[in-house]
């Protein structure tokens, strides 16, 4: 079985916080101070301008920034009650105009969905979530949905059954691994989730906007939730050293993980602790050396062969080349792996198109395809993969999410 660790530091700006399996990167989040994120905060905006020819309004969220909320994306009523919210809006059915549902100078309960990228600002909805490491709380929904990586058999019925007897509240989207755990667990979770919300929503009831109400989750925090029930073995934190050089093992960053893990994740309080030795956590690791690597346009294969990662603003190309290794199958196979561990730890979003070193057989594009399939299947960002051309190119879309390493890194 997998050991994966958990190390957070802070370097300068940045909030790191690293997951390694086996030893191996697998798994990156950071935090910029000069660049920060919206993503997942909740925020009670002003509506600023109906956008007619994109069906959308402009939403003022503070400090001079602007979100776009899609007409599919509004829901009523917004501040009144606990009432469900109206269902969402389904492909086909048709929509209503947005100025049918919003006005100017209104004040909206919005999340950010999507940070703001290039030219456009932070993508917004009204459809509220508040995600934890084996439940996601949607405290305007009706429902309770459980995650299509269980299947379609009997566990998803029974695990509905048990987070209806377990949750408060009402609006509940069940992880896949939320079978793994205790209904303690459950139950404690839903409660903290339940709690969050409602101070959440007190808070908006109670002043003006533009105003944010609640940040996304920070680094370490996005780490522990996209986990879920593979709970690190160990989570170490390595806070910045005082003035006089000695190390310590309770700075700010360990008592704020320790604080979020005493509301959403006891069980893991006996697992966190300070780093205090001498030398800095990711230089035991040499994890600067494997972040800086995630910047680099060439990726070797671990037996052999290469992968060439050019991002534009379009689109992002993946090559693959083979090297000195005659078999393209194996090449492929091992580049499969790859690119969906460089997708994740690279945040990249959006159209992907991979140029597979060409093979012998429709056979063995098929293994290919469905080795990348299974690859991206852990992400916890969806990711789709399609079929691949005469050419021997596969298209696949990630949802963009957050910022990019490689424009958070920028200088």
């Amino acid at each position: 079985m997998s050991r994966l660790e958990l190390l957070v530091d802070r370097d300068g700006p940045l909030t790191r916080a690293a997951v390694l399996t086996d030893g191996r990167l697998t798994d990156l989040h950071i935090d910029h101070a000069g660049r920060p994120s919206l993503l997942g905060a909740i925020i009670l905006g002003r509506v600023e301008r109906i956008a007619t020819g994109l069906n959308g309004a402009f939403v003022d969220l503070g400090n001079g920034l602007s979100g776009l909320l899609p007409a599919a994306d509004v829901r009523r009523p917004i501040l009144d009650d606990d009432s469900p919210q109206s269902r969402p809006h389904r492909p086909g059915a048709k929509q209503a105009p947005i100025g049918a549902l919003l006005r100017t100078g209104q004040p909206v309960l919005v999340q950010v969905k999507a940070d703001a990228a290039g030219a456009k600002g932070p993508s917004l909805t009204m459809d509220i979530t508040l995600p934890g490491r084996f439940l996601v709380h949607a405290p305007l929904g009706r429902d309770i949905a459980v995650s299509k990586r269980l299947g379609s058999g009997p566990e998803r019925a029974t695990l509905a059954r048990r987070i209806e007897q377990l949750a408060t509240g009402a609006g509940w989207i069940v992880r896949a691994g939320a079978a793994q755990v205790s209904d303690a667990l459950l139950a404690a979770e839903s409660e903290a989730l339940h709690l969050q919300w409602r101070a959440i929503r007190d808070d908006a009831r109670a002043g003006s906007a533009p105003r944010l109400l609640h940040p996304g989750p920070d680094a370490p925090t996005r780490a522990l939730i996209e986990q879920g029930a593979a709970a690190p073995a160990a989570i170490l934190v390595d806070d910045p050293p005082p003035t006089d050089g000695i190390r310590i093992g309770d700075g700010p960053l360990l008592s704020s993980l320790c604080d979020w893990c005493g509301h959403h994740a006891p069980d893991l309080l006996p697992r966190l602790a300070g780093h205090t030795d001498a030398q800095r956590l990711f230089d035991l690791h040499d994890l600067d050396s494997a972040i800086a690597g995630l910047l680099d346009v060439r990726v070797p294969l671990p037996l052999g062969g290469s992968l060439v990662i050019e991002r534009t603003e379009a689109l992002t190309v993946v090559d693959v080349n083979a090297g000195e290794r005659g078999n393209p199958l194996d090449v492929n196979l091992d580049a499969a792996a790859e690119i969906a561990r460089q997708l994740r730890l690279r945040n990249v979003g959006g159209i992907v198109v991979v140029d597979f070193v060409n093979m012998r057989s429709r056979g063995d594009a098929e293994r290919v395809l469905a080795a990348l399939s299974q690859a991206v299947e852990s992400d916890p960002v969806q990711t789709q993969v399609y079929g691949m051309s005469k050419l021997g190119l596969v298209e696949l879309t990630r949802t963009r999410r957050g910022t990019p390493l490689a424009v958070l890194l920028r200088p």
